[in-house]
């Protein structure tokens, strides 16, 4: 008997564990066989709960992301742009500067030369350091046209600034307002030095103009003298006769 309940109580436990194993294979089939809409749609849940909760800290909870923050990186972006225009306007007006000075200087040791052989020279010598007056005379106009339209284009990029730099001081952004302004001294300073220069240059040329002329004149006084005496010597000559 008590073999026979062993072998009773071994076959139920058996049945009891294929039972138990065939209703865990039958729920991993079943989860397989879930539907593939509704585990899209649970996926999109989930996206989308999460994406609910990563807008929370944007709106509420970060301090870097209020809205006078943001001001501040808006118009600390609209000083920095403000700041490339005016290296660059400033880089091309103070090059274009230098370059009309250097055209002005190329005229006046043109024309220093030309007053110096004033009344020494033949007239194909004279033609020729003309032509060459008459040349430095066009390039000097050419880049005198170049530094005005630079400059208005400076003009353009120191009023942006200045709106910049005002704008980031209300807007509570210190440290740009201050950089803005700092910056705008400094390509105004860049300027007036090679403005100063090219002035220089300019009331050079005015001199050696004015001192042109007046050799020219003294040359002409001296040559219509000389034509009055070469007809006057025939004369006394007859009336000594």
């Amino acid at each position: 008997m008590a073999a026979l309940r062993r072998g009773v109580f071994g076959f139920r436990s058996f049945r009891l564990s294929s039972f138990l194993l065939n209703s865990s294979r039958q729920k991993v089939v079943s989860r397989d066989r879930v539907p593939f809409l509704f585990r899209c749609n649970y996926s999109k849940l989930a996206l989308g709960v999460g994406t609910g909760l990563c807008a929370v800290p944007f709106s509420k909870k970060s301090e870097d992301l209020t809205h006078e923050a943001l001001i501040k990186r808006a118009v600390s972006l609209v000083t920095n742009s403000a700041n490339t225009y005016l290296s660059q306007t400033t880089l091309a007006l103070v090059d274009t500067l230098t370059e009309y000075t250097k055209a002005l200087y190329t005229l006046i040791s043109i024309q220093k030369r030309y007053v110096g052989l004033i009344g020494k020279l033949n007239p194909n010598e004279e033609d020729a350091i003309w032509q060459l007056v008459i040349r430095s005379r066009v390039e000097v106009n050419e880049k005198q046209e170049d530094c005005k339209r630079f400059e208005s284009n400076w003009m353009n990029a120191v009023n942006l600034s200045e709106r910049a730099a005002e704008a980031a001081y209300v807007a509570g952004a210190d440290q740009a307002s201050v950089f803005a302004r700092s910056h705008l001294q400094m390509s105004q300073t860049q300027v007036e030095e090679a403005r100063q220069l090219s002035l220089k240059a300019e009331r050079m040329l005015a001199e050696v103009q004015a001192d042109e002329i007046r050799r020219t004149a003294q040359q002409v006084e001296t040559s219509e003298s000389a034509a009055g005496l070469e007809e006057e010597i025939p004369d006394a000559y007859l009336r000594e006769d």
